[in-house]
């Protein structure tokens, strides 16, 4: 099968939906399938096997990391000469427009996918008021798809009590290769706590962005003696961030890759997560698939992923006393952490990217066949 694949953001960013679908194309090319990309140009012109059509684009005033193509003729022509069997708009936005145009012009089936809660996202910067209009927005496009792919069931059922139709669930998937208990670390470990290892050792791996919601993590070291914060990746809060936690014992590492990023998560006492803007959280599962116990909000996709008292601890988004006693009872009671960070393990084994791209090339087959059968038959 030939797909083209819409996205408003891809490599050299960092994210969580790169990291899904670095692991999509990936396993799509590994099974014999060919993509071609397209995405804003960030010098890349193929991944995987994968070619990447770069499109000119220009940096988001409120969200510099983030950039923002606009659809030009160049996008068609490639399309003509790849001659794709399928089009995926992940998170249709700009450059995902181009995609739901030529697959209804050319009469290509479509497929969409919602990674990124922007209605609920805008509200941290400032623009709550437009929530309405987006969710038109978004209904309007995600409706032009065959069916529209979500990775947590909570996220179906938002979208689809917003309108949107033809939704089901794309399962989540992790690199349990890459990412394993047994690589703990010493020396990370006294890295990450700046030379303070015996102390309890928190991260928070992600975006460093308002949506996340970073500062609730405070209270929670606060509350802890000794304890230390390892904050791990970059974004546009992170001036904002660093004020906020000065004076506190917060260590801002910067991005970590590969084995390095693994053996961070393998080595830390609990991963802090407190965002409610989660479509699924990505940083969990590889953080569970690393046997670090979870303290994460009871919100979004994340209880999709964490058993409450079984592989981690969820905790009322409300209730700041909740994550702090969380946390607490999880350093107080060794038996438990060791039990959390076997069952983690055993929940990410489930979901394996293999596994993932598998059933999504099951959807992909079944819009396919579905317009072959609609095209073929006889109208009245």
């Amino acid at each position: 099968m030939r797909i083209a694949l819409f996205t408003e953001t891809f490599l050299p960013k960092i994210d969580g939906i790169v990291t899904r679908l670095k692991h999509t194309v990936k396993h799509l090319q590994r099974q014999g399938d060919r993509v071609l990309v397209f995405s804003p140009d960030g010098g890349l012109k193929e991944y995987q096997g994968a070619k990447i059509h770069g499109v000119s684009a220009f940096p988001l005033p409120l969200y510099p990391e983030l950039k923002l193509a606009f659809p030009r003729p160049s996008i068609g022509r490639a399309l003509e000469q790849f001659q794709p069997d399928l089009v995926h708009v992940v998170n249709p936005a700009v450059l995902g427009v181009a995609g739901i145009y030529y697959a209804k012009t050319m009469e290509i089936p479509l497929v969409a996918s919602y990674h990124t809660h922007l209605p609920r996202y805008i509200h941290h910067y400032g623009l709550g008021m437009l929530e309405g209009l987006l969710w038109e927005l978004l209904k309007t496009m995600h409706n032009q798809a065959q069916i529209n792919l979500c990775t947590s069931t909570a996220m179906v059922e938002e979208l689809l009590a917003h309108g949107i139709e033809r939704v089901d669930l794309w399962q989540r998937g992790v690199d349990t290769e890459t990412f394993q208990p047994h690589l703990t670390c010493p020396e990370m470990r006294s890295h990450l706590s700046q030379g303070y290892p015996e102390g309890p050792l928190f991260l928070y791996v992600g975006r460093l962005g308002a949506e996340k919601e970073i500062e609730r993590i405070k209270p929670i070291l606060e509350a802890i003696p000794q304890a230390r914060l390892a904050l791990v990746g970059d974004g546009p809060h992170r001036q904002a961030l660093e004020k906020y936690f000065a004076g506190t014992p917060t260590y801002f590492v910067g991005y970590l890759r590969g084995l390095q990023l693994a053996t961070a998560y393998a080595s830390a006492d609990a991963f802090i997560f407190p965002s409610r803007t989660e479509t699924l959280g990505l940083v969990l599962l590889e953080a569970m698939a690393a046997g670090c116990p979870v303290i994460a909000a009871r919100s979004g996709g994340i209880p999709d992923i964490v058993q409450d008292g079984v592989n981690g601890y969820l905790f009322d988004p409300a209730d700041e006393e909740g994550a702090i006693a969380a946390t607490q009872r999880l350093l107080s009671d060794r038996s438990m952490r060791e039990a959390f960070r076997h069952h983690a393990r055993l929940e990410a084994e489930r979901w394996s990217w293999s596994a993932a791209t598998r059933q999504l090339q099951s959807y992909y087959r079944s819009v396919v066949q579905r317009q072959k059968f609609c095209s073929s038959s006889p109208t009245s």
